[in-house]
C-alpha cells in the first residue's frame, strides 16, 4: 500500500520516493530523514524527545544521541534548502527534545492522483437524417437566412479553438522545455558539526612521511570528539570532493615551511575556523620528531577542548590512556599500521600485520596494539582463509585478547567479537556484541561492521542507515572499499542506493 502524500508548510512529502517538494524543486533524501519527518508530521506541535524518536524512527537499534542530533540537522537543512529566510520548520525545545512547528496538511487520493482536466471538447451531437427533415429543410429553404446564430457560432467555435490552442501550447511548453537550473545557494551552517580536513604539503619535504601521523590523530579526535562531546565530527582527511561544507567549523591539518633558527624546516599546521564568523578559533604550528608525538596529541586536545569550551570526561582519558602507546616511535608505526590498514585490500592489510608485529615484539606493553593486530589478522583469515597452524594461532590470539587488562572492556574487542561470530554465522551474538561496541565508540568502522550484521539478517533499511552513518562519520573511498568489499561484499547500489547516488552526483 502506497504512503500517504503530507503537505508539510510548503513542501510536499512523498514518502515512496523518499522526495519534497515545492515551487517545481524535488529534494531526494535519505530513507531516514523521510521517516523523521513523517513521524514529526504526525505529531506536529508535540514537543519530542531523542529517546522517543530512537524508540519510534530507529526501533532502538542502539542509536547514540549524536546520530539523532546530526539527522534532524540534515533535515531542517533540507527543508531550509539553502533560504536563510525560511521560517525554522523543527525547533529545539531546551532539555526537552524536538517540535515541528510548521502546518500539517495530509492530502487525498483525489487531490494527489487525480490528473488535472485538460481543456474538454463539447459531446458531438448525432442528428438522424430522415425524409420529414429534408421536406423540412426544403420549406425552410425558401425563406430568408438568418444570419445572426451563424456568425455567434462561429466567433463562440472560433474562441473554443484559441483556447484548446492555448492549453496545447502550454501543456508542450510544460512537457519539454529544459530542466530549470538550480541555483547555487549558501548551505545553512550546523555549530555543532565540525569537519577534519588534510591538505598535502607540496612546499614540504616531509609531509608525506607524516601523513599517516594526520590521519591517525584526527581519527583520534574524530573518535574522542563524537564519543565524549556534544560536537558531530567528519574526519574528510580521505575525502576526495570538494562541496562546499555545511559545518560550523573546520580544523585543518597541513604542512607549510617556516624559518627556524635561520633554516626554513616543515611544520605541522593546525587550524580552527568558525566558518559562521569566518574567525580562527586557533592556531598551532608543530615541528613532528620521534620524540615529542605524544606531546604533541596532547597539546592538541587539550587546546581543542579549551576552544570549543567542551571538557573532556575521565572516561576519555581512560581510553585515551589504554589506547596510546608510552613511546613516541611506537605511535608512529601504530600509525603507519593503521593508515595502512583503512585501505581494506589484503596486501595492505598484509602489511599491516607485519608493522604491528614489529611494535608488538618490541613494546610488548602496549596491549592494544596486540588487539589491532589481531583484528586484522581475522580480517586478513576472511580474505585468504589460513592454513590450519596460522588459523590455531589465530584462535588463541583471540581468546588472549579476553585476558588483557582493559581490553576486554574497549570498542576494539567487541569488534573483534563481531567479525569472529560473523565468520561463524552466529549474526544474533553478533548484532549484540556490535551494539556493545557503539555504546562504547561511536566510529565508522562500527557502523560498518553493523551494517554488515543487519545485512545478513536481511534488514536492508537498517544496513543501509547504518552505512550512511559510517559514510558521514569518515567520508571517502576508504570507508567506501570498507562497506563493499569487507567481510563479505556489499552492492551500493542494491543496499544503499542513496550513496550511490550521491556519489556519482560528487564525482560530476
Amino acid at each position: 500500500m502506497q504512503q500517504a502524500v503530507v503537505k508539510v508548510g510548503e513542501w510536499v512529502v512523498t514518502p515512496s520516493i523518499n522526495q519534497i517538494a515545492r515551487d517545481g524543486r524535488q529534494l531526494i533524501l535519505e530513507p531516514r530523514l523521510i521517516d523523521l519527518l513523517l513521524y514529526f508530521t504526525r505529531h506536529p506541535d508535540v514537543v519530542l524527545s531523542r529517546d522517543e524518536l530512537i524508540d519510534n524512527v530507529w526501533t532502538r537499534n542502539i542509536v547514540t544521541n549524536h546520530v539523532v542530533t546530526q539527522c534532524v540537522s540534515e533535515l531542517r537543512k533540507s527543508l531550509k534548502d539553502g533560504e536563510e529566510a525560511s521560517p525554522e520548520y523543527i525547533i529545539t525545545v531546551p532539555k526537552r527534545g524536538y517540535k515541528l512547528t510548521a502546518a500539517v496538511t495530509w492530502l487525498t487520493d483525489e487531490e494527489t492522483t487525480q490528473p488535472a482536466k485538460a481543456c474538454e471538447l463539447p459531446e458531438p451531437v448525432i442528428v438522424e437524417i430522415t425524409p420529414e427533415l429534408l421536406a423540412s429543410s426544403a420549406q425552410h429553404s425558401a425563406a430568408p437566412l438568418n444570419l445572426k446564430p451563424l456568425c455567434r457560432s462561429f466567433w463562440v467555435w472560433l474562441l473554443f479553438f484559441l483556447a484548446l490552442a492555448s492549453c496545447v501550447t502550454m501543456i508542450g511548453l510544460a512537457t519539454f522545455r529544459p530542466s530549470t537550473p538550480v541555483a547555487i545557494r549558501q548551505f545553512m551552517l550546523n555549530p555543532r558539526d565540525i569537519d577534519i580536513r588534510f591538505e598535502n604539503g607540496s612546499t614540504c619535504s616531509n609531509w608525506a612521511s607524516q601523513k599517516a601521523y594526520v590521519v591517525g590523530v584526527s581519527n583520534l579526535m574524530t573518535t574522542s570528539l563524537n564519543t565524549f562531546s556534544t560536537f558531530f565530527v567528519h574526519d574528510k582527511t580521505n575525502y576526495p570532493f570538494h562541496d562546499p561544507s555545511s559545518s560550523g567549523k573546520t580544523l585543518t591539518i597541513s604542512f607549510v615551511n617556516q624559518r627556524h633558527y635561520r633554516a626554513q624546516q616543515c611544520f605541522m599546521s593546525v587550524q580552527l575556523i568558525d566558518n559562521a564568523q569566518h574567525a580562527i578559533m586557533f592556531e598551532k604550528r608543530y615541528f613532528i620528531t620521534s620524540d615529542n608525538q605524544l606531546t604533541v596529541v596532547a597539546d592538541l586536545l587539550s587546546t581543542l577542548s579549551s576552544a570549543l569550551k567542551e571538557p573532556w570526561p575521565a572516561r576519555m582519558t581512560q581510553v585515551l590512556t589504554m589506547s596510546l602507546p608510552s613511546q613516541g616511535i611506537a605511535m608512529q608505526q601504530f600509525y603507519l599500521a593503521y593508515h595502512m590498514m583503512l585501505n581494506g585490500d589484503i596486501d595492505s592489510l598484509n602489511t599491516a600485520s607485519a608493522l604491528l608485529n614489529d611494535v608488538v615484539q618490541r613494546w610488548p606493553d602496549y596491549t592494544y596494539a596486540f588487539a589491532e593486530k589481531t583484528l586484522i589478522d581475522l580480517l586478513r583469515h576472511l580474505l585468504q582463509p589460513f592454513d590450519d597452524k596460522k588459523a590455531l594461532e589465530l584462535d588463541e590470539n583471540i581468546a588472549r585478547v579476553n585476558t588483557l587488562p582493559g581490553i576486554s572492556e574497549s570498542a576494539i574487542y567487541y569488534q573483534i567479537k563481531t567479525i569472529d561470530l560473523l565468520d561463524k554465522g552466529k549474526v544474533e551474538q553478533a548484532e549484540i556484541t556490535i551494539n556493545k561496541a557503539i555504546v562504547l565508540e561511536m566510529s565508522w568502522m562500527n557502523y560498518v561492521l553493523l551494517g554488515k550484521v543487519y545485512e545478513m539478517e536481511g534488514a536492508n533499511r537498517l544496513a543501509s542507515d547504518a552505512y550512511i552513518t559510517a559514510f558521514n562519520l569518515r567520508p571517502g573511498d576508504n570507508t567506501l572499499y570498507w562497506i563493499k568489499n569487507s567481510i563479505f561484499q556489499t552492492s551500493l547500489e542494491n543496499m544503499v542506493p542513496y550513496l550511490a547516488h550521491f556519489i556519482k552526483e560528487a564525482e560530476r
